[in-house]
């Protein structure tokens, strides 16, 4: 039993990890859990009250649900957007661009509720980890950071016995396949991702499952830039995150923006992950292809030196360091 009574918070996203995290922090802390769920996109109202519904049945004394969207946008992708970022050539930093601000607004709650600890549910498998505790520990370097399924090894077996020993309502168990969604893409994972013989399969797509055995119309439509930014799609003028939910829509049953990226993740081990990134795509090849189509040879030169701090900014949020002291001053406008 902890002497220290404060609220544990728990960054929540309501799989089988974070799901075994609320009881089990409970029982072996002694402290209450705030579960918090930042939005960073792809949750809507259904999911968000389902969440909400499953932290309380898990124990969780509060559940929160903090509005990050536009955050994202303003402090993430535009940057990814203005120095055309992708991660090894491919993969447009669907999902892991987000957790550096979502552990932003998770000390921040920390501060806000007395709080000395803050738990994820990461494993030690992959780069969430690391972007986690290297923006929790710069934000707030007196922040006890708790990752009990990665420092006790727990299996998938082992977290589900414990639920189910518990009384806890247990996570979905219909899809082979991990997914997490954000406003700038999907992830997915499964065993077809642990090596590099084999693609998944096509079911396991979310936004484009039948774009090539059922091929959609071709269809033609306009984006509209102002500085940098996504401002109008058809005509229609959008604020850059309701536009790029509508592109997304738009462009995912066409194919655009999938793919699957090997690379080297921040560990140093190699990493295979499956991707959906239509407007992320969409959107990088209108802001690359514009200048060169606008500009002089004389002006483009000018075009690659603005680049250049641009993208460094936005490949900070792949290992967590976007929080850096020396971001603010490069991504200035």
């Amino acid at each position: 039993m902890s002497k220290d009574q404060s609220p544990i918070i728990l960054a929540f996203s309501g799989g089988l990890d974070t799901s075994f995290c609320v009881p089990w922090l409970k029982e072996h802390y002694g402290r209450e859990v705030i579960t918090a769920c930042v939005d960073t996109g792809g949750i809507d109202a259904q999911a968000a009250a389902a969440l909400e519904k499953r932290a309380h049945a898990l124990g969780a004394i509060e559940h929160i649900l903090i509005d990050s969207k536009q955050d994202f946008f303003d402090t993430v992708i535009r940057y990814l957007i203005a120095g055309n970022v992708l991660r090894g050539q491919a993969y447009p930093l669907c999902v892991g661009a987000e957790r550096g601000l979502q552990a932003e607004r998770l000390a921040q709650l920390a501060a806000d509720r007395g709080a000395t600890t803050v738990a994820h549910g990461c494993t030690a498998a992959g780069n969430d980890q690391v972007r986690f505790e290297v923006a929790l520990r710069t934000l707030n370097p007196g922040l006890e950071v708790l990752a009990p399924v990665r420092d006790n090894s727990w299996v998938r077996e082992e977290q589900l016995a414990y639920l189910e020993k518990h009384g806890m309502p247990l996570p979905a168990q219909g899809s082979d396949y991990s997914i997490n969604r954000g406003l700038w893409g999907i992830s997915i994972g499964g065993r077809e991702t642990l090596t590099s013989e084999n693609a998944i399969p096509e079911s396991a797509w979310v936004l484009s499952a039948s774009a090539f055995s059922e091929p959609l119309e071709t269809s033609h439509h306009q984006l509209q830039f102002e500085q940098g930014i996504p401002v109008a799609l058809d005509g229609e003028s959008l604020s850059p995150v309701a536009l790029i939910e509508k592109l997304e829509a738009l462009a995912g049953g066409y194919g655009v923006g999938r793919g699957i990226h090997l690379g080297d993740t921040v560990l140093g081990t190699k990493g295979r992950v499956a991707f959906e990134a239509p407007a992320a795509i969409t959107l990088r090849s209108i802001s690359r292809c514009g200048p060169a189509t606008c500009l002089s040879r004389v002006s483009n030169p000018r075009i690659r030196c603005w680049r250049r701090p641009k993208a460094f900014t936005g490949k900070l949020p792949a290992s967590g360091r976007q929080a850096m002291p020396s971001v603010t001053p490069v991504s200035c406008r």
